[in-house]
């Protein structure tokens, strides 16, 4: 089968489009025929070297979807969809034409998403999912969603989804158009210090959750959050570290809550998946718009790009 892979890392030169064997699925394992797979940015990380665990040679991606070719009778012929930390990293990943997984790894894709629109969602929404999940947002909670990008969308959609009360804020105009275009309120970040009487002012007290996809608002977050509130992140500075204002925090009973899509196996995405996943055929999700599809073969230029910071959302067909 034809696929993307490296043997070394530390440079994008060391991915090649290869022929390999195709996996050979075991028991309780699938095969699946993928027909598109997305491209994140950590895909071009792993390349580059920054997640030491992973094991070569390598072929890269965990988002796929596509049918499933051989395995258990019952999912033979079955359009399905995942993602998961193993893949890419320390099992061959999904850009490639096939992808072999635990059986219990897959799940059904929603009819409403095409092949390519499923494929892009797959760490977004799970990130997003596993934020909302784990700080605790339910029907009315108040949520400031920071930062514009796939999984501030995603995290957006599906507070909305759960009945959340929801606030964005980005920093660049035209991402505050586009979130405003979609319906939600949107503040436009500035100062640092400025964004707990943005908040405020919205939610008096300060929101019960603030998930701050960007990696640069958690100390800032802390004036605008609410009593017993909790702050998600997913993200920090390249040195890792931030000046956290442990007075304020404290004095308000809150806490932070470390998100980490590569916890999650999988299965346990599956699952996620399977949770959410009925939303799109519900019509209470939006579907993706705007994806690039890019031929497989042309996947060393796209990893370039998005290396570059393109910012289109990359879909590779096989």
């Amino acid at each position: 089968m034809k696929a993307l892979q490296f043997d070394k890392t530390g440079d994008l030169s060391a991915l090649r489009y290869v022929d390999v064997a195709t996996p050979v699925p075991g028991a309780d394992e699938v095969l699946v025929e993928i027909k598109a797979a997305g491209l994140n940015p950590s895909d071009v990380k792993n390349v580059l070297g920054r997640f030491p665990y992973t094991t070569l040679p390598r072929i890269p991606g965990r988002d796929f979807a596509g049918v499933v070719v051989a395995g258990p009778q019952a999912l033979i012929g079955q359009e399905v969809w995942g993602t998961g930390r193993q893949l890419g990293f320390f099992a061959d990943g999904t850009h490639a034409q096939f992808v072999k997984l635990p059986a219990n790894g897959v799940a059904l894709k929603p009819v409403h998403l095409s092949f390519a629109q499923a494929a892009s969602l797959g760490v977004p929404y799970t990130t997003a999912w596993d934020a909302l999940e784990r700080s605790l947002v339910t029907a009315g909670t108040t949520l400031l969603v920071i930062g514009g990008g796939a999984v501030g969308s995603a995290a957006l959609a599906l507070a909305k989804v759960r009945g959340a009360r929801v606030l964005a804020a980005a920093r660049r105009p035209e991402q505050v158009k586009d979130l405003q275009a979609q319906g939600y309120q949107t503040i436009q970040l500035d100062k640092p210090e400025d964004l707990g009487a943005q908040v405020n002012a919205v939610y008096a007290g300060g929101a019960e959750v603030i998930f701050d996809t960007t990696g640069f608002w958690l100390p800032a977050s802390v004036a605008a959050l609410a009593t017993f509130g909790r702050i998600a992140i997913i993200a920090a500075p390249v040195d890792g570290h931030v000046q956290l204002p442990a007075l304020g925090l404290y004095r308000k009973g809150g806490s932070v809550v470390g998100i980490n899509s590569l916890l999650y196996g999988v299965q346990a995405c599956a699952a996620m998946l399977d949770q959410f996943g009925k939303f799109f055929d519900e019509d209470l999700l939006p579907l993706p718009q705007g994806l690039l599809e890019s031929p497989l073969a042309e996947g060393l230029e796209r990893y370039a790009e998005v290396n570059q910071g393109r910012g289109d959302k990359v879909i590779l067909l096989p």
